[in-house]
């Protein structure tokens, strides 16, 4: 697979703040990766110097084969930049937004307005595209910020918290359209505070914490890693203390938790008969209703990997 990203020992300070501490990582052409991290981590002051915004003070940076730290413009006609807070002109409509932006890529007039057309259909903004963008709500604001991103086609987006302040709805529009994007063959860097988030949409993810990269992986590999107990959720018609007395005399080797509602938690180390355990609740004369495995999630990986509390990525403090 070919890297479309680099990035090699990149540093960078605001006076004494240390923004980026030698992070290293590569993004793969047509993957979706994450950068997942609290707010302040350097996740902002990474993807300004990726798409040529910010310089970075030492380290590499190639994407699709120009070198960023000689000419950190060199790549701008490839990618496509969404930022945390719209760029676009409030006055403007957001079909006349998307038209202007396709100008500044040196598209004909002709090719813009197909091509804004083209996005205002595909994004469902037919019934505001003609109005100010400065009229429209957050989550609109974003889809036409993302729309305006791709008006020239680009093969790498650059995606900084895009439903960051959303409403839920809107959000999961915005999930969807990157989704989509991805399936399409675009090479997508999403950065993210949202746990559930890269989980649900990324094929890799790197945590950033303080400026430092602590663990880059699947999302498959970082939860088959923790290591963490495997669990299994039974419910029942009767979840007695008798019961689970029951349980652990028979199945000694397991840990039985009633976790109320009826439902009953199992541990276990290695492998574990589910037959066996409904047979025996039944016989105890409690009715099973449904039983299943409760797999490690992405909060637990990040919780263990990175030692900080998993409230702490939902605080919306002021970005580097």
């Amino acid at each position: 697979m070919k890297a479309l990203i680099q990035v090699e020992n990149l540093r960078k300070h605001f006076g004494e703040v240390v923004a980026l501490d030698g992070i290293s990582f590569s993004v793969d052409e047509g993957e979706l990766f994450g950068f997942l991290g609290p707010n302040g981590a350097g996740k902002t002051t990474t993807i300004k110097i990726l798409t040529g915004i910010a310089r970075a003070d030492s380290g590499k940076v190639m994407v699709a084969g120009f070198d960023c730290m000689k000419d950190p413009k060199s790549h701008q006609h490839l990618i496509g930049i969404v930022p945390d807070e719209s760029n676009l002109y409030p006055e403007l409509s957001g079909f006349d937004n998307l038209c202007f932006c396709g100008a500044l890529y040196g598209m004909a007039g002709y090719q813009r307005k197909a091509r804004a057309a083209e996005l205002v259909e595909a994004f469902g903004l037919g019934e505001i595209a003609h109005r100010k963008f400065g009229t429209y709500s957050k989550g609109m604001k974003r889809r036409v910020t993302i729309a305006a991103a791709l008006m020239h086609h680009p093969g790498i987006l650059f995606l900084d918290e895009p439903t960051s302040g959303i409403d839920v709805a809107s959000a999961r529009k915005i999930r969807q359209l990157i989704a989509d994007l991805h399936r399409g063959g675009v090479t997508i860097f999403l950065t993210t505070h949202y746990i559930e988030e890269a989980e649900r949409l990324c094929e890799r993810i790197a945590f950033i914490v303080e400026g430092k990269i602590v663990r880059i992986d699947s999302i498959k590999n970082l939860i088959e890693s923790t290591g963490e107990t495997k669990a299994l959720l039974v419910s029942v018609d009767a979840a007695t203390c008798d019961l689970i007395r029951g349980l652990q005399r028979e199945f000694s080797e397991f840990r039985f938790t009633w976790v109320g509602d009826g439902k009953i938690r199992v541990e276990y180390q290695d492998e574990i008969s589910i037959a066996a355990l409904v047979n025996f609740m039944e016989s105890q004369g409690a009715e099973v209703t449904e039983a299943r495995r409760v797999l490690p999630s992405l909060e637990d990986v990040f919780v263990k990997v990175t030692g900080l509390d998993k409230d702490l990525m939902q605080k919306d403090d002021a970005k580097q």
